[in-house]
């Protein structure tokens, strides 16, 4: 697009774009505590049954155990049944016979084992048992509240400016966030974890946008990259937070805060130039660029930054058009891109969520694993970062999906003794699949205009985050047939990678402003070859004149 063109003139990547780049990086990093705390939040600590019998209060802890809770098949003891009466034949061989005790649910709660954990919702409510699906609700609410937050905070991102609806949700982020750490009941807490999944899923989605806004074609890359890079190190830094701290309510409340400092640093970021152009607002539009212009130390004597030109610099249908939902799909092109994606996104959060949320089983302790699941992102990100421009977008995304459910079909049929083995594939898809969801947030920010595009990323980000919400219940599955859910999360992750290539290519190509832009592609580029060739035209000055305008630019 043109703006592409004068966004040159002004430094496309420089000293202001690195500025707005580490400011973000407060939110960036706040958002994965947020979103993979539940492996901690939710986590059940080895229980059973709390017995009160008095004549078992004589008898040592073990013997107690083994008086009044049943075994498992594999030995251990029931997590959610006990004895009526006290089995005393079991620990007493001289006694033959035992009374006609029966076997029922827990009747006075639960005793949890409180070596790796103070407390958690499980230990705070009695989640265990019967109540296993409450848990598991808790985590599927919150991602309810991100899918919702992705549709209207998107919206409102679109419509209000992407920088004020970035403070709303960093704030709101902060209060609800407060309010669930002291929540005094399932109820408050389920709703107020909702609402503040709403408000980080804003955080989440308007971040990559103004990033991706603010960059020229060459960089938009790199700076897609170094966000997500800063969403691997909050991942990394999750585990350390959670070692440190073993109550539930404590952590929520350390993960939540912050947002009110990273508040405080967004209110420095200026609004996206783009979407300013594209809503009429070319006055507010033109400050932003002569500080961008003037901060990247560019010519600032001619920038050319006009009234008119930047009119020109974007086609749109007026400052009173409004775009809704209906915009994504109405038209064909844009339909296409609506369908496709979204079935990606769908497939990109069922491989990622699933694998992030599977952290205990191999042997290994619970935060050491979930350390190594972040630190697996880092070099797959950097092989992103090397792949995406050099193979593009579109063969990136399909096959980093399809690698993950290959991975994830591998450990499936490995034997359940190989821990080892287990983790290194599961640690591998995870790498691949975090790879997908990087690709995934760039290249839809490149497919949808810059007047559908916090739509478009609110859409998308919707389906990932029902995906996401539908996890803990699709594990349950696991009742009917073990391999179940996972047989579910490696066909769909397979089917997206293969719809995936039927999304366009956007390597090297500025992003798209109108949805014409996107309708009539071939119109668009013809425009921007006549332009080109124009200013080719215009370049070849007389050498004099050449040395005039330097001598102006020396002056100036």
């Amino acid at each position: 697009m043109k703006f592409d063109e004068l966004f040159d003139e002004v430094g496309g990547f420089g000293r202001f774009q690195v500025f707005i780049l580490l400011i973000l990086c407060s939110p960036t990093l706040i958002v994965p505590w947020n979103f993979l705390l539940h492996n901690f939040l939710s986590a059940v600590p080895t229980h059973h049954c709390h017995l009160t019998a008095q004549e078992l209060l004589n008898l040592t802890q073990e013997d107690r155990l083994l008086a009044g809770i049943p075994q498992e098949e594999d030995g251990s003891l029931s997590a959610c049944k006990m004895y009526s009466m006290p089995q005393f034949h079991i620990i007493n061989e001289t006694i033959s016979e035992y009374n006609q005790s029966v076997i029922i649910s827990c009747q006075n709660g639960w005793d949890y084992n409180q070596t790796q954990f103070i407390s958690t919702l499980a230990t705070e409510w009695d989640l265990v048992c019967e109540k296993r699906s409450l848990n598991q609700a808790a985590t599927s609410l919150f991602f309810v509240g991100v899918m919702l937050g992705a549709l209207l905070l998107g919206y409102l991102s679109d419509k209000f400016g992407r920088r004020k609806i970035l403070l709303l949700a960093l704030l709101c982020t902060a209060l609800f966030g407060m309010l669930s750490s002291f929540s005094t009941s399932y109820m408050m807490f389920a709703v107020t974890r909702l609402l503040c999944g709403v408000s980080l899923s804003g955080i989440s989605i308007i971040s990559i946008t103004l990033s991706v806004e603010w960059t020229d074609v060459e960089h938009r890359t790199l700076v897609a990259i170094l966000s997500s890079l800063i969403w691997s190190a909050g991942n990394m830094l999750l585990a350390l937070l959670a070692y440190l701290i073993r109550d539930w309510r404590w952590l929520l409340f350390t993960v939540t805060t912050p947002s009110m400092v990273a508040a405080s640093l967004c209110w420095w970021i200026p609004e996206s130039a783009r979407w300013l152009l594209a809503n009429g607002k070319t006055e507010l539009a033109q400050a932003s660029l002569l500080k961008c212009t003037r901060v990247n130390t560019r010519n600032t004597c001619d920038p050319g930054l006009s009234i008119e030109t930047l009119q020109k610099a974007v086609d749109t249908d007026g400052p009173d058009k409004q775009y809704s939902f209906w915009d994504i799909v109405k038209t064909p092109q844009i339909r296409k891109l609506t369908f496709y994606s979204g079935i990606v996104w769908t497939g990109v959060s069922f491989s990622y969520y699933a694998i992030s949320f599977s952290i205990s089983g191999f042997g290994l302790d619970l935060y050491l694993t979930h350390f190594i699941y972040g630190a697996i992102e880092v070099p797959a990100k950097l092989l992103s970062y090397l792949l995406l421009d050099r193979v593009g977008r579109r063969r990136c995304q399909g096959w980093f999906l399809i690698v993950t459910a290959l991975l994830m079909t591998f450990k499936l049929l490995i034997p359940k003794d190989q821990h080892i083995v287990e983790l290194v594939l599961v640690t591998l898809a995870k790498g691949f699949s975090e790879a997908a969801f990087t690709t995934a947030f760039l290249y839809t920010a490149e497919l949808f205009p810059t007047v559908v595009r916090e739509i478009g990323l609110g859409y998308t980000s919707f389906l990932a985050r029902l995906a996401a919400s539908l996890i803990p219940m699709i594990k349950m599955l696991d009742i009917f047939w073990l391999s179940l859910p996972q047989i579910l999360f490696i066909t769909f992750t397979a089917s997206s990678g293969a719809v995936a290539f039927l999304l366009p290519e956007t390597t090297n190509i500025p992003l798209p402003e109108t949805i014409d832009d996107v309708e009539y592609p071939r119109y668009r580029d013809a425009i921007n070859s006549t332009r080109a060739a124009i200013r080719r035209k215009l370049a070849k000055k007389p050498e004099n004149e050449e040395k005039a305008e330097n001598s102006e630019e020396d002056q100036c």
